[in-house]
């Protein structure tokens, strides 16, 4: 993946949370790269910018999709079952 042509569609505080939206791309078949100035999470002090986490521009729609998705509070999620 070319980092040069990916567009950020999130920034998060932390390694954590963005490798957490990160396996959610991957599951749904969506390559994305983490990006991060902390030198190489040996100084999180450095993370003045956040986390941010990289798809394709043509992925972009598809990736938010994906990330609201998981987002939202499982009970709305779930589907009422009967």
């Amino acid at each position: 993946m070319n980092d040069s042509a990916l567009v950020a569609i999130r920034t998060y505080v932390n390694h954590f949370e963005a490798d957490v939206a990160k396996t959610a791309l991957d599951a749904a078949g969506i390559e994305s790269m983490i990006k991060s100035d902390d030198c190489g999470g040996t100084r999180p002090h450095l993370w003045l910018g956040g986390v941010e986490l990289l798809v394709r521009p043509e992925d972009a729609s598809e990736a938010a999709s994906v990330l609201d998705t998981v987002a939202r509070p499982a009970a709305e999620n779930d589907t009422p079952q009967e």
